[in-house]
């Protein structure tokens, strides 16, 4: 006689099934893997949808950030997840995403590095590969523009100086911050954004635009050049 036959949802306990735990007690109760779960709607012959939703989590380190990172090619080599289930994961992700950049406001003043770190931080936390942003500032210091002006590979991007400068002047700004991502997590700047920084820092001086600050993102954080006086 099968004595470890598994339980599936329906079996469990109405407290435990993710859909009903989150109808009564709301989404803040549920862990990511029950809140993963109820988005892959169900599991396998041997797996539940949370133990798939572990496994999930359990590729990308129990990190959201990094799962943000993976593409449905990696997510459809685990057990449980098909082509559908990859996508809908990856869509309910970018809408993650998206939340983040509507909760910043329009024309948001900069006073500090953290502020710089806020506003661009959606954009470039989740990718696998380097790109190259820019945020143009006002005499107030607020963000009259954030753009991005290159993207690259896993190791770097080339970033074109006068793109830059051209933009600043088309939208009379007064500031200038740039930033870019390594998708490595190091955060130390190579000798090349070194130069880069020298490079436009000078030729915005000519048209008497201030470089405010380059920051390197890498996942939840952030080095700046201004507060590590490498301006």
């Amino acid at each position: 006689m099968e004595t470890d036959k598994k339980l599936s949802i329906k079996d469990w306990a109405i407290d435990d099934r993710p859909r009903e735990k989150m109808q009564k007690n709301g989404s803040q109760s549920l862990s990511d893997a029950e809140l993963i779960a109820i988005l892959l709607g169900s599991g396998t012959r041997n797996l539940s949808a949370v133990e798939v939703g572990r496994l999930v989590l359990d590729s990308a380190g129990n990190n959201l950030s990094e799962l943000g990172r993976k593409t449905i090619n990696d997510l459809i080599r685990l057990p449980g997840i098909g082509e559908a289930k990859a996508i809908t994961l990856m869509a309910a992700l970018e809408l993650g995403r998206r939340r983040k950049l509507t909760d910043a406001p329009e024309k948001q003043g900069i006073t500090c590095s953290k502020d710089a770190f806020e506003i661009l931080h959606a954009d470039l936390t989740d990718l696998a590969h380097e790109e190259f942003w820019i945020l143009l500032l006002n005499r107030a210091n607020k963000v009259i523009l954030k753009q991005k002006t290159s993207q690259g590979g896993l190791s770097g991007t080339v970033t074109d100086s006068r793109i830059i400068l051209k933009l600043a002047l088309d939208y009379q700004a007064s500031g200038v911050l740039l930033c870019h991502n390594h998708p490595s997590g190091n955060l130390n700047p190579s000798s090349a954004d070194i130069d880069i920084t020298k490079k436009i820092k000078e030729a915005a001086k000519l048209f008497d635009i201030q470089l405010f600050d380059h920051l390197i993102i890498a996942g939840n954080k952030y080095l700046s050049f201004a507060d590590e006086s490498l301006i």
